[in-house]
């Protein structure tokens, strides 16, 4: 949840994990991850309207996450914001979740001028966009099998590492030698800007299997090792888009942009060719309520949102591009 004003910035945020919720589980359990939406959205609100000094009465516009996500618990934010919309008589407007993480680094500072090539790199999600404004959004590639971040969490579990697998294996990582197996790059040599992440988690459980028997020192190089991989590819392919595109500005977002080797490698990669790179803040890297206030402000500075923005409709599967297409057909009021 957060509050963002045109004028004066981030004015609050609040975020809730369901990590501990879901840890038993070894993943997100859609029943529990909806119900506790339900017990926490509410207290979360009246939190960051009192951080932040300001009266739900003092709201100009109500952005919510549309989708893509969980369904279950995308229904309650459109709920609550349906909800107080209609009691508010102020207009909502639903928003793409990715859209949000490729907004967010212009919360940074400095934060990078239109028109770049953004990589948007999470558990659900591996893409290359090009990015010409807001709302103008073109697909240059994207995996054909696991993203990036689902990649890390599996080979976390076949590591045997806690939930969330991810930041764990990058942790474990830090005390590895990247160089001690030699996997597979997938994908890292074709000329186009997909990816693909499968093989390269199978061919870490085929070593594991061939090791047998794993102490911290071997899961660590494993672990290394296979986050040089992933790193790799992605730095390879944003270089790619960078040169094919004909652009100086490399954008990075979601969780996993807050991988510390991926940004290193990717600073370096783009200062070789006299480009830089902008990430947004570690914090809002991961889902946050800010990147959802931060988009809706940037589209709708003068609260005109579409005339269907109040319908009660969320998106499980929502095409970024498509969205992007279809919100600059759709007349405004």
């Amino acid at each position: 949840m957060a509050l963002y004003d045109a004028a004066a910035g981030l004015l609050g945020e609040a975020l809730h994990s369901q990590v501990r919720l879901h840890a038993d589980y070894g993943g997100v359990v859609p029943e529990l991850a909806s119900r506790d939406h339900v017990r926490r959205l509410l207290p979360l609100v009246r939190e960051v309207l009192e951080g932040a000094g300001r009266r739900v009465e003092d709201l100009d516009l109500i952005a919510f996450t549309r989708g893509p996500g969980l369904g279950g618990a995308l229904l309650v934010g459109a709920s609550v914001a349906a909800g107080l919309g209609l009691a508010l008589g102020k207009p909502t407007v639903g928003i793409h979740h990715l859209e949000g993480h490729l907004l967010s680094p212009l919360l940074a500072d400095p934060r990078p001028a239109f028109p770049f090539v953004a990589l948007l790199v999470s558990g659900g999600h591996t893409q290359l966009m090009r990015v010409d404004g807001v709302g103008r959004y073109a697909l240059l590639g994207e995996t054909q099998d696991d993203a990036a971040g689902e990649a890390f969490d599996k080979t976390a579990t076949v590591l045997g590492l806690e939930y969330p697998g991810g930041p764990a294996l990058a942790r474990l990582a830090a005390t590895g030698d990247p160089a001690r197996h030699h996997f597979p790059r997938p994908m890292i040599a074709s000329a186009d800007l997909d990816f693909s992440f499968s093989g390269l988690k199978t061919a870490v459980l085929t070593r594991v299997r061939e090791l047998a028997r794993l102490d911290e020192k071997a899961r660590a190089d494993l672990a290394a090792s296979f986050q040089a991989a992933v790193v790799d590819v992605l730095v390879a392919k944003c270089v790619r888009a960078l040169e094919r595109e004909g652009l100086d500005r490399l954008v990075v977002a979601g969780g996993v942009g807050a991988n510390a080797a991926l940004r290193e490698a990717l600073v370096r990669a783009t200062r070789e060719r006299g480009s830089e790179a902008y990430f947004p803040p570690a914090r809002l890297c991961t889902d946050n309520g800010a990147m959802i206030a931060f988009a809706a402000a940037l589209k709708y500075a003068e609260c005109a949102v579409p005339s269907e923005a109040c319908a009660f409709t969320v998106f499980p599967r929502w095409d970024l591009a498509q969205a992007a297409a279809a919100a600059q057909s759709t007349p405004l009021r």
